[in-house]
């Protein structure tokens, strides 16, 4: 589809270290839906940005970003729709996904704290989000066993925290037990949703632009 001034901008944010994963695959299944749809996509690799993954002092020392989080800030302020796609390991993100939220989500960054205020403004508000992850846990496993420990981390503490919304998940659920039409089936569901979100952020985009209109 011919890319337009309406044409949304959609964030992809790969976090498997390996490019040849099937996480990587859904990732560019999802990235290809949405070219499909009209969207204009940026992928990042995390695993190929350069920088210190640990938060040296906390909260309270600075640690400058290094130019490939810089960019990937920037990248971030783009976009009209930001999508995490990467693997549950031990009910949690991998240490490249964390390291990454713990360097970029910083206050001034991706959220403040206003005087006298109780909860912080989010500084990526505007933009909407997505996260794709697998694991080779049965979802009802996952459900009563762990709590949807990610996936309320995620969503609610990590993304909405700093302003991101409306939120949408995909998991693939049993991964080690697919077999290459469980992948095929999984890789299109990926591809639609890549689109339904393109379709969605244009729609979010035109009606900013009204209300924009309305108020001049």
């Amino acid at each position: 589809m011919e890319l337009t001034t309406t044409s949304p901008t959609i964030l992809v944010l790969q976090g498997h270290p390996s490019r040849s994963s099937f996480t990587a695959a859904l990732a560019e299944a999802y990235a290809q839906g949405a070219r499909d749809a009209g969207a204009r996509v940026e992928t990042l690799h995390l695993a190929d940005l350069r920088f210190d993954p640990i938060l040296r002092d906390g909260f309270h020392g600075e640690q400058p970003l290094e130019p490939d989080l810089e960019a990937a800030h920037a990248a971030i302020l783009r976009a009209a729709h930001v999508v995490f796609a990467f693997p549950t390991w031990w009910a949690a993100p991998p240490a490249l996904v964390k390291g990454f939220v713990d360097r970029l989500f910083l206050p001034g960054l991706a959220f403040r704290f206003e005087p006298g205020a109780a909860l912080p403004t989010g500084l990526f508000a505007g933009r909407s989000a997505r996260f794709i992850t697998t694991m080779d846990s049965p979802w009802w496993w996952y459900r009563a066993k762990h709590g949807r420990a990610l996936h309320h981390a995620f969503l609610s503490a990590t993304l909405d925290f700093v302003g991101f919304g409306p939120l949408s998940v995909r998991t693939v659920y049993k991964l080690r037990e697919l077999d290459e039409a469980g992948r095929s089936r999984a890789l299109a569901r990926l591809q639609r949703d890549g689109a339904r979100d393109a379709a969605r952020a244009r729609a979010r985009g035109l009606q900013r632009r009204v209300w924009q209109w309305k108020q001049v």
